[in-house]
């Protein structure tokens, strides 16, 4: 009675919770009729009856076990039987014929036993029962007994398929949306590389290309080979990229070797603070870094501020410059090097970037995450 690996997990709750209610129900329901019936038996016979109320109490303990633990359920379905047989097949001598006892406990068993077995098994099991009935009252009265039994195994078993089906829906209903959950994680994550591909091909290549196609005339060859090798060395992940576990890395430390291979001198103040994930740190460090060459550039100054700071769980870095400053909202979207490199970069770690500038008011860029 243990739940089928076979159906989903709402339908095999179903299947699992029906069988045991079915055995409690038949248990404690054939105890109540047993009671009653017992009331009607001659006096003549009142040892057959005891007797029968004892066989009851045997097949109520059993149903009972069968519904807790939801083993042994051939056991169950032998006392079962058992049961409707003996009084069944006694009726003649505990009441009157029909006896509503052996009526009531034929049915209320034939309806439980289709909510724990399959029609293979209930079909031959009803027909033997009713095949005792007829028997010991006769086929004029068991005639009448047969359609009523008929429909009530019907109805039972109908119920019970509508409920299991209705399960096997939900179960359909819950892999889909666990599909389209999958699907919908896979999708952000592959445009999270996209972006992050992207910026560091706008930090890498484009910018060799840029100093290339501007400078070249006046650039050492070796200089431009350096930095070409050190670009395709990051955009094949064998250096700078992305680590794999996101162990602890000290954001001051990175941020050093940054700042001392500016393009531009740099005033750092330092904030000691915990370490952070590394994929947070490079995210920082690379922005931080896009930040400093954007100064360099285009500011039209020669120094720049870093700092870092921390409130609690929090860390902010704060790039500044008094350069010449821009227009945030004049920046093409086909720009990659704020968009990109700072504000993607810091949105696909959980983190924000803010970039503060107005023309003759020079730039700031602030930088935060939260482990929060």
């Amino acid at each position: 009675m243990a739940p089928n690996a076979r159906h989903g997990a709402v339908e095999a709750r179903f299947l699992f919770s029906a069988r045991q209610l079915a055995c409690l129900l038949r248990g404690v329901a054939l105890m109540l009729i047993s009671v009653f019936g017992l009331l009607a038996v001659p006096a003549d016979a009142m040892a057959l009856g005891w007797a029968l109320v004892g066989l009851m109490v045997a097949g109520a303990a059993v149903d009972v076990g069968v519904g807790v633990t939801g083993r042994w359920a051939a056991l169950a379905l032998v006392f079962a039987v058992a049961r409707v047989a003996a009084v069944c097949a006694t009726q003649n001598q505990t009441g009157d014929s029909p006896n509503m006892w052996a009526l009531n406990v034929l049915t209320t068993t034939a309806i439980t036993l289709q909510w724990e077995w399959p029609p293979t098994v209930t079909a031959p099991v009803v027909a033997a029962l009713f095949t005792v009935v007829v028997a010991a009252i006769g086929f004029e009265e068991g005639g009448v007994l047969g359609p009523r039994l008929l429909v009530e195994c019907v109805l039972a078993r109908l119920a019970f398929v509508l409920l299991q089906r209705s399960g096997r829906r939900m179960d359909a209903l819950r892999a889909r949306r666990t599909a389209l959950a999958r699907a919908e994680a896979i999708s952000i994550a592959r445009q999270r590389q996209d972006r992050e591909y992207l910026a560091l091909l706008h930090d890498t290549a484009s910018a060799t290309f840029l100093l290339t196609a501007t400078q070249g005339a006046y650039t050492d060859p070796g200089q431009i080979a350096d930095a070409a090798r050190r670009d395709l060395a990051v955009l094949t992940g064998a250096e700078g990229a992305a680590t794999t576990q996101d162990s602890p890395v000290d954001l001051t430390a990175a941020l050093r070797a940054v700042v001392d291979r500016a393009p531009l001198t740099v005033d750092a103040h330092w904030e000691d603070g915990p370490p952070l994930p590394a994929s947070v740190a490079l995210a920082l460090v690379r922005a931080v870094r896009e930040a400093l060459v954007n100064t360099a550039r285009h500011a039209g100054v020669t120094a720049a501020t870093v700092s870092v700071d921390h409130a609690g769980e929090q860390v902010i870095v704060t790039v500044a410059d008094g350069g010449k400053g821009f227009d945030p909202d004049e920046v093409p979207l086909s720009s990659r090097g704020i968009r990109g490199s700072i504000v993607e970069r810091m949105t696909g770690v959980g983190g924000t970037a803010a970039v503060t500038s107005r023309p003759g008011g020079g730039t700031a860029v602030r930088l935060e995450w939260s482990s929060e």
